[in-house]
């Protein structure tokens, strides 16, 4: 199988968590501290998969000056990004409505495309990672898809739970994330094909820009409701789901 296809079908895989968590979410009525916790829990992976998987091989492919540079302008694209659609109704896009004040805005309010782009937002720096990550003829960073699938459970879980609340139908539900899950995998596939010998300079700003925008995105949306119920308890939940990854990376390697 060709590896642009291989890429396209692992980014899909990371992005079909999104699915399962939002099935999840309408199939079972979890407590709200449980759905803080398991977003805790993501919070953790993707920390470990920024420090450990692309920072570490931003650094090794292009040096400090590559990786700087990138982590700090991923960070800024994300975030400009992140104020532009919240001021349209995206705030709390990955919120699970247990907090009156910090829920999703009804499904009434028109603020539907605003979160469908806040989650394609979200979730296309991890994409294009895994599809990167097999450039070379390299196998795929299975720890980096792991990290991706295992935050993108409680993400999908707890934005299709504040959905729901806001009145969302569940064709709008899994509409959204199906379209983002397919998303994904185009994603995967784009930047397997379009980084297909680039300079490794320009992979350590590729994985550096996506671990830059990752960081901003775990601040930003999932920290917020990991401690919204948890509070503190938060970071020692937190600190669990980094030691699996972390785990995950020592074990892949």
């Amino acid at each position: 199988m060709p590896l642009t296809l291989q890429a396209g079908l692992w980014g899909l895989l990371g992005g079909s968590a999104l699915v399962l968590g939002a099935l999840i979410a309408y199939t079972v009525s979890l407590p709200a501290r449980v759905i803080a916790a398991v977003m805790a829990v993501g919070s953790g992976v993707l920390i470990s998969g920024v420090a450990f998987e692309l920072m570490d091989e931003a650094y090794r492919q292009g040096g400090f000056d590559s990786t700087a540079i990138g982590f700090v302008a991923g960070a800024i694209v994300y975030t400009a990004a992140n104020v532009a659609i919240t001021r349209r109704g995206a705030r709390h896009r990955k919120r699970s409505g247990s907090n009156p004040d910090e829920s999703q805005q009804h499904g009434t309010e028109g603020s539907g495309l605003a979160i469908a782009v806040g989650a394609l937002l979200d979730g296309i720096p991890e994409s294009v990672v895994i599809g990167a990550s097999l450039l070379g003829g390299n196998a795929v960073s299975l720890v980096t898809v792991a990290a991706v699938f295992l935050s993108n459970v409680p993400e999908g879980l707890s934005s299709a739970a504040g959905m729901r609340k806001a009145g969302r139908s569940a064709t709008y539900v899994f509409g959204v994330w199906g379209g983002i899950a397919l998303a994904s995998g185009i994603a995967a596939l784009v930047g397997n094909l379009a980084l297909a010998g680039a300079d490794p300079e320009i992979l350590a700003v590729t994985n550096a820009v996506a671990a830059g925008a990752i960081l901003a995105m775990i601040v930003d949306t999932m920290i917020p409701e990991a401690f919204a119920d948890t509070h503190e308890y938060a970071g020692l939940i937190t600190v669990f789901g980094f030691l699996a990854a972390f785990a995950l990376s020592k074990l892949g390697g």
